[in-house]
């Protein structure tokens, strides 16, 4: 029969073929779904008619039987009352029936036969069906992954490699020149405060003896340092005569 004649190729062909021949793979999937869909339903409907029409034929089989044998059953009531004309004409009408049972038996074979054929077609198809439907998901899922390697190689076999890691090598150039830049400033502004540093330490060990200088001519009682009327070389000579006359004391 020609109802599975658009989905030959379902059943002739892997899936997976047909999808190396689309295009648009994931279109192609969806397709055959539901093409597969269609073709199920009408193949459905076909086995749906050819049920009806093998019941039919198997009825008019059965009736075909039972004329038969019930006018085998007349023409034994007519021998058995001894009336051979009526046996004859019972008899006659049992051959034409057993015709009929030969011609309705044949025709009813013929139709459950494709009844059959087409009932395992249909469960072929639907096996096929809740396969594609499975696989749906993963095939459309590859052809995704597919796609986007295939950009990726596209992208990156269009980029200029040695000519970007030139920029990049210049970009990293001026940034280490930066950096020794800003260590320079750093090393320069270090040593300024370096030397604030010294000049206010001197300034501090200079008050500090200065002091000294003070309590020991203050623990001498020879000389109160007087700022405003010694200068640093008459304070030092002062010191040093206190010093001597100091020694001159513990000697006598």
């Amino acid at each position: 029969m020609g109802i599975f004649s658009r989905i030959s190729d379902i059943f002739k062909s892997n899936v997976n073929e047909l999808i190396d021949r689309a295009e648009n793979p994931e279109k192609m999937v969806k397709q055959i779904i539901l093409d597969m869909q269609k073709e199920l339903t009408k193949s459905v409907q076909a086995l749906g008619k050819a049920v009806a029409s093998e019941r039919i034929a198997e009825k008019q089989y059965n009736e075909a039987i039972r004329k038969s044998a019930d006018w085998e059953a007349k023409a034994k009531a007519a021998l058995a009352a001894n009336n051979i004309d009526l046996a004859k004409r019972a008899l006659a009408q049992k051959v034409r029936a057993d015709e009929e049972v030969a011609t309705y038996k044949e025709m009813y074979e013929t139709i459950s036969n494709q009844t059959e054929a087409i009932r395992t077609q249909v469960e072929t198809l639907r096996a096929k069906l809740a396969e594609a439907k499975s696989r749906q998901a993963m095939l459309i899922a590859r052809s995704q992954m597919a796609e986007t390697k295939k950009s990726l190689a596209q992208s990156i076999g269009s980029v200029d490699t040695s000519s970007s890691f030139e920029k990049f090598n210049r970009m990293e150039q001026r940034i280490t020149e930066k950096e020794a830049e800003a260590d320079a400033f750093a090393e320069m502004a270090g040593a300024v405060s370096s030397r604030e540093y010294e000049t206010f330490e001197q300034l501090q060990t200079d008050a500090k003896v200065d002091t000294e200088l003070q309590r020991l001519m203050a623990e001498m009682g020879k000389l109160t340092l007087d700022k405003d009327e010694l200068t640093l070389e008459e304070q030092i000579a002062a010191a040093e005569a206190a010093a001597e006359a100091a020694v001159a004391e513990s000697v006598d």
